[in-house]
Order: C-alpha cells, then structure tokens, then sequence
C-alpha cells in the first residue's frame, strides 16, 4: 500500500499526463489554460442568486458568528461570497453563523478585483493576496474555515498545499472539486484532433486518500454540478478551440466532431465536497 510520499509522487506524476505536447502548446493562438474572469463572475452572480449546495452548507455550519474564511484560488468568489446571502444564525441549533471577513487569495489580478467589488456591494470585509498557494502561506493570515474550490487539479504538490491550508484554519478545510479532472469532456477531442489519448486519472478519491494519509479526518458529499458546462454547442466550441489549442476558425470543425462523437450536450460535472475539522 502506498505511503504518503507514495500517493503524492503518484498524484504528481498523474497530473502532469494532463500537460499539452510543447510541440502543440507552440502552435496555439491563445494560452490554453487562461481563465474568463467574465465566466468566472457570472458563474459568481449566480451562485449570490441562489447560495445553495453541499460546499456552502459544510463552510457555513462550522462558521461562528462573524467569523473569517479563507478562499484559496478564490477566483471571483463563488465558493465564499454568497454566504453572506445566508442571513445570519440560521435555524436553531444548526451552528450556522456569519460572514464577519474573508481573505482571498489568487494568482489573478482581475479575478481578484471581480472578487472586491462584489464584497464591496456585499459589505464583506475582504482582504485579497496575489499569488500561488502554498508561497504566500506565510503572509496569509488564519481563519475559522478555509476553502479551496476547483483548484486541486492545478496543484503537483497537493501535500504541501493541504497542509498548508489545514495549518491556516482555526475548525474547518473544506474542499470542492469535480470527481475527474475539469478538462476530461475534452477526451474524444483531444483524441479526434491530435490523436492524444488522456488519461483517467487522478480523481477526487486520490485527493481523499492524500489528505486521510496526513491525517486528516475526512468527510465527503458528492452531487451532480448545478449548472451546465456550456449554454449552447457554440460556446463549447469557442471553449474546445482554445484548450485545443486550435485556430478559432475551425470552431465549425469542432461542432461537426461534437456531434459525429455524441458529445452534445456535454453530462454533468460530478461535484465532489471534502472536509475535515481541526481538534
């Protein structure tokens, strides 16, 4: 049975079989890893519209009145902002509390700023870091709950980072991420256009195991996404251009392949919640 040196080597070495070919990467007209802070917005507005599901219900009912979150890879704030659209106290003996302060931090400067203004409208206190987690550990301050959400996939040294991130909460870490990897309902694309077969791993069962052999107690809830990867066929298109590292002009290429393989409309995203408590 793998130790935890094990299991994070085998995690690390899974993960970089998701990397591109430099031989493709050097022929994309877009970085085909970059972020919409746009998406990433309307994905938060509409999570402020409606708070609900697994995630913020765990970061919540260990949340003490006034009480500070910490939003690792906090992108534009869906997995942390609309707990202040919870209301305070919740229902008697549920433990719920409020959304006294939330430190954000990310590698992104727009995404960060999306973040502010909305905590602004929200009268959030908010203090954001820019930067890599775990590197700016040491300047971020503590919190009753810290979270990161949607955001394992891009980490190789994912020990380092959990307990980087169990070491900054006061009760509570509670994770978010997709059971497979987000990029996996490119698989048949990447296949079709570049003859590249990805793999199937790493998963959400191999960040439970890394984090249970730290340690930690873990708890898990599993539930399909709440939304929809893509509005319509076109938006997938413009999507799979981009991380195929394809020339936009052959986004009818794209649609054409997408129905040939069956692709449409794209199932569901597997939403996995893991937490654990601090003694």
């Amino acid at each position: 049975m793998d130790g935890p040196g094990g299991l994070e080597e085998r995690w690390r070495a899974e993960l970089a079989q998701w990397g591109i070919p430099d031989e493709i990467a050097a022929r994309a007209p877009a970085d085909p890893w970059e972020h919409s802070p746009a998406r990433f917005a309307g994905r938060t507005d509409r999570a402020l519209a409606d708070p609900e599901g697994p995630t913020l219900a765990r970061i919540a009912e260990a949340l003490p009145d006034n009480g500070d979150v910490l939003d690792v890879g906090a992108g534009t704030g869906a997995a942390s902002l609309p707990l202040a659209r919870l209301g305070g106290g919740g229902a008697p003996g549920d433990g719920r509390g409020t959304l006294g302060g939330l430190v954000a931090v990310d590698t992104s400067e727009a995404m960060l700023a999306a973040l502010v203004s909305r905590a602004e409208a929200l009268d959030v206190p908010v203090r954001t870091i820019r930067g890599r987690w775990p590197d700016v550990a040491g300047r971020t301050p503590a919190a009753d709950v810290a979270v990161a959400a949607h955001v394992v996939y891009n980490v190789p040294d994912l020990a380092d980072f959990l307990t980087a991130l169990t070491g900054h909460a006061r009760r509570r870490v509670v994770l978010e991420l997709p059971y497979r990897h987000p990029m996996s309902w490119l698989n048949p694309l990447w296949a079709h256009f570049h003859g590249i077969i990805r793999p199937e791993r790493p998963t959400a069962d191999d960040v439970a195991a890394i984090a249970e052999r730290l340690g930690y107690g873990v708890r898990r809830q599993e539930r399909p996404a709440p939304l929809s990867r893509f509005a319509d066929v076109e938006e997938l298109a413009e999507s799979a251009c981009r991380r195929l590292c394809l020339d936009p002009a052959r986004a009818e290429e794209v649609v054409a392949a997408v129905a040939e393989l069956d692709m449409w409309p794209v199932p569901r995203d597997h939403w996995v919640t893991l937490w654990w408590d601090l003694p």
